[in-house]
């Protein structure tokens, strides 16, 4: 079956502006000129040059640096990339006068027949995202990967299309998003985060989350997160159209997965999947809840108990989340840079199973570490506060732990290596997000794995393996 319903004549006559040149913002303006739309590209800032040849080559005009108010304002539909907040002129502009303004996932999601599997949430969707992605593609399934991770939805659907996607959909994603429906959502969980955009009110982005129910029908299926709280409350007080399927740690054999002792355990469609939480190749709690989500999604899908448990045995870690790369006279280092908020770091610190060094802080987004303290007193020997103003660190747990105060990664690595011994782990997991010393998250994560490399294999090069 075709899985695209692509009409090269559907956008004749029309423009079509896009704002923002990064990866979804390019794909909307491969997708737009597949359908026949005008397209212009406008981007504030400068260009990647990889974004920028895909668009020089398919003769897509563009512009960078800034936006022409001419060219924008003349458009019939409006693309807008997730990083652009609803409050830029150029989106209150196009609002005010009646231009339809969408994301790159809507834009595409009107032009595929594909089953749309669709992972959001405040931790974890990347993780589980690229977890159900390698067991459906291991198993032969022809399924693209998409949103936050892998290439632009629209892009594959303009030159690659798939009879499946997984696609991870953050709460900007999901603001503008309005006719596209998923086959299979799941919502991992909720917790504070990114109230900046969302006028400090938690109740709007939780609302933001819930998104990914528009448009869903009885014989679609929703699988969320039952022990978080602030999920089960809200699904109290809305009709929840799809069939449910609530995931839990606990023994609770009204979800549909749970823990049975050591087993994760799975009821879906008049089917069973057990697996011993230690076959699964990535470890921890969270982890527990990411591998229950994609079993989920592996079930209604139709893959055997036999491709499920394969893929869980041989899904490889990923890198930036828990990401255990190096081991130096005796002590561990693990990168988590992903953990840009304390329900990261909480999962992370519940996981480790021997000393830890914690290395955190970044840029604050109204924290509150209260969560952190019984893991901090019960598994922390030293934290190390890495960031233009540790603070409020500092504060929470100088009574728990040994501190240092550092302002800078080689410090930071330094201060660390000061306080690991033998058999101690040595944890990146910031709590924070990343903007006051890094570019993001990445950049964060590769920059302290060259750091520890540098200073641990600089000193002793016999002494180390690399993991």
């Amino acid at each position: 079956m075709d899985c695209n319903i692509l009409d090269t004549a559907f956008g004749k006559g029309k423009k079509l502006v896009v704002l923002g040149g990064g990866e979804s913002g390019a794909g909307a303006a491969l997708l737009g000129k597949k359908l026949g739309y005008e397209v212009f590209l406008s981007d504030r800032g400068i260009l990647n040059d990889k974004y920028k040849r895909i668009l020089m080559d398919e003769k897509i005009a563009f512009e960078e640096g800034g936006h022409s108010p001419d060219k924008i304002y003349a458009a019939d539909l409006a693309v807008k990339s997730p990083g652009i907040p609803e409050d830029a002129e150029p989106v209150v502009n196009l609002r005010k006068k009646g231009i339809e303004v969408i994301s790159e996932i809507e834009f595409a999601g009107r032009h595929s027949r594909a089953k749309m599997c669709c992972i959001t949430g405040s931790n974890g969707k990347t993780t589980t995202t690229l977890l159900t992605h390698y067991i459906l593609t291991r198993a032969g399934v022809d399924a693209g990967l998409a949103g936050n991770v892998g290439k632009s939805l629209a892009a594959q659907v303009a030159e690659n299309a798939h009879s499946v996607y997984v696609v991870e959909l953050s709460s900007f994603q999901l603001d503008d998003m309005f006719d596209f429906r998923a086959d299979v959502a799941v919502l991992t969980n909720i917790t504070p985060d990114h109230l900046d955009r969302y006028e400090h009110k938690y109740e709007n982005y939780i609302n933001a989350k819930f998104r990914i129910l528009q448009n869903m029908t009885a014989e679609n299926l929703f699988i969320y997160g039952w022990d978080s709280p602030d999920v089960t409350a809200k699904i109290k007080t809305i009709d929840v159209v799809p069939e449910t399927a609530p995931f839990t740690y606990s023994a609770d054999e009204s979800c549909a997965a749970r823990m049975d002792e050591n087993m994760l355990e799975v009821r879906l469609d008049g089917r069973i999947f057990r697996i011993d939480a230690d076959e699964i190749s990535i470890k921890g709690r969270h982890n527990v809840y990411n591998a229950m989500c994609a079993v989920l999604i592996c079930l209604r899908l139709g893959l055997s108990n036999e491709q499920i448990a394969d893929g869980l045995r041989t899904f490889p870690q990923v890198e930036h989340r828990l990401e255990k790369f190096l081991t130096c006279d005796g002590v561990s280092y693990i990168n988590d840079s992903k953990a840009t908020n304390v329900d990261s770091a909480w999962y992370a610190l519940d996981s480790m199973k021997t000393p830890v060094v914690w290395i955190a802080g970044g840029k604050d987004k109204g924290n509150d570490y209260s969560v952190l303290f019984d893991l901090v007193g019960r598994k922390v020997k030293a934290l190390v506060c890495m960031g233009v103003d540790n603070q409020k660190l500092i504060d929470n747990f100088k009574s728990m732990c040994k501190i240092a105060d550092t302002h800078s990664l080689e410090e930071a690595v330094r201060a660390a290596r000061t306080f690991a011994e033998p058999g101690d782990t040595v944890l990146l997991s910031p709590c924070c997000a990343s903007f006051d010393l890094f570019k993001s998250y990445e950049h964060r994560g590769e920059m302290f794995k060259q750091e520890v490399r540098k200073q641990c294999l600089g000193k002793n090069m016999e002494n180390q393996a690399a993991i």
